[in-house]
């Protein structure tokens, strides 16, 4: 592979910084350029928005690689769908949205309806990666139970009240994004942030509740490390 910085004269521990705080945190570009700034590190926002383009889908490229195989066995027994509405430039679109049972976003899919097609198209997408579970959790829209009829794979859905909320509680990082950003323009742009934005929020979640404040502070130091290498 060659070597993905080769272009550009900031150092690749910037970039990656720069990059991180964009994807991990609630932040927009000019906030993120006044941080920089307070470390010495002067740069115009547009700056990192090139970054962000350029380097945002390879850091979540190799972060999927790296967490492929342990993606796939672990979503293989109960998956969390469900779907939110999204303006971009005054339309409705909807974003689709899997996750596995561990808090793990397995797939993030924009389409303009969300109808018997758009959920056939998603489930296909997402079973492509990850493979077929044992439990699909959805709420009641019936575009879900008629693509999984034509699937093959009905008998495994499950709905219910309170059961999908781990599906709906994987849409509150997006929002705080979403609010932040003021809006999307474009489907596609959309689509390329929220698969960037849900590669950064696997890496750095370390399901803080469930494990002691010193195995945090080891977990939280090894994603660091991996994120300082990507792209190496």
């Amino acid at each position: 592979m060659k070597n993905p910085f080769r272009y550009f004269k900031t150092s690749p521990e910037i970039i990656r910084l720069a990059v991180m705080l964009y994807v991990r945190y609630p932040l927009s570009l000019r906030p993120v350029e006044d941080i920089l700034h307070e470390r010495g590190i002067d740069l115009s926002y547009e700056t990192i928005r090139v970054w962000r383009n350029r380097f945002g889908p390879l850091f979540a490229s190799e972060i999927r690689k790296k967490r492929a195989v342990t993606q796939r066995q672990s979503a293989r027994w109960q998956w969390y769908l469900d779907e939110v509405f999204v303006r971009i430039n005054g339309e409705m679109h909807y974003l689709w949205r899997a996750v596995d049972h561990e808090g793990e976003i397995l797939e993030a899919f924009v389409t303009k309806r969300r109808n018997r097609s758009a959920a056939l198209k998603f489930l296909k997408k997402v079973m492509k990666r990850c493979g077929n579970p044992k439990v699909i959790v959805t709420d009641k829209l019936r575009s879900y139970r008629a693509a999984m009829k034509e699937i093959g794979n009905a008998d495994q859905q499950e709905t219910g009240r309170w059961l999908n909320n781990r599906a709906e509680k994987s849409h509150q990082p997006f929002r705080r994004r979403e609010r932040a950003m003021i809006k999307f323009r474009a489907t596609k742009s959309l689509q390329k942030f929220v698969s960037i934005h849900s590669s950064a929020h696997n890496h750095f979640n370390l399901e803080r509740h469930l494990t002691s404040r010193q195995q945090f502070k080891l977990n939280r130091e090894a994603a660091l490390a991996d994120w300082r290498q990507l792209a190496a």
